[in-house]
């Protein structure tokens, strides 16, 4: 009898470690920008326009200065992903939908991965992966599980740059933890 309640309890504490470990990862994404700040104005915009702005001859093309071996470069004004790898080349790129909070350019690291999880704007989402936080904000890559990829409340402060379905399972195949991404304005 003893050996069956002790895997009940193993199971219910794993259970719940999971509840906690869910609960803390939506309460870092939803965290307002003012929690422990004073009440100072600050003027920092989430879309900053940089310098002169010329049209790329192939938009899909690798843009220069992305860095070097395996990453993931993000091009915010393009709205574009591209997967590289480890000798330079595109494997693939695609389009995404931004979120109303963008990272600043430079170079991060993917710092978590959840298979499937509800977003912060409500949508079930699958292949969340986390490489930044901005004022507060969890930034990540994921795709929504009914494929849609609609606009986000600009309202509200969310982090998500969502992805195609099958764009989605491609970055999270390709993107372990530790994987190198690489923001551009």
């Amino acid at each position: 009898m003893s050996r069956s309640s002790s895997g009940i309890v193993a199971g219910l504490t794993a259970v719940a470690l999971g509840a906690v470990g869910f609960l803390a990862y939506q309460a870092s994404a939803n965290v307002p920008d003012t929690l422990g700040r004073p009440a100072t104005p600050s003027a920092s915009p989430s879309h900053v326009a940089q310098g002169p702005q010329h049209p790329r001859e192939d938009p899909t093309a690798l843009p220069a200065g992305s860095g070097q071996g395996a990453r993931v470069v993000y091009a915010l004004k393009a709205h574009r992903v591209w997967l590289v790898g480890d000798d330079g080349a595109s494997t693939r790129t695609f389009t995404v939908r931004p979120s109303t909070v963008d990272p600043a350019a430079g170079s991060y690291t993917v710092t978590g991965r959840t298979e499937s999880v509800i977003g912060s704007d409500g949508v079930p989402i699958e292949h969340v992966v986390l490489f930044a936080k901005t004022d507060g904000v969890v930034i990540g890559f994921s795709s929504a599980k009914d494929g849609s990829t609609a606009a986000p409340d600009p309202a509200k402060k969310t982090g998500g740059v969502r992805e195609k379905k099958a764009d989605g399972d491609a970055l999270w195949n390709f993107a372990t933890l530790g994987s190198k991404v690489v923001v551009l304005p």
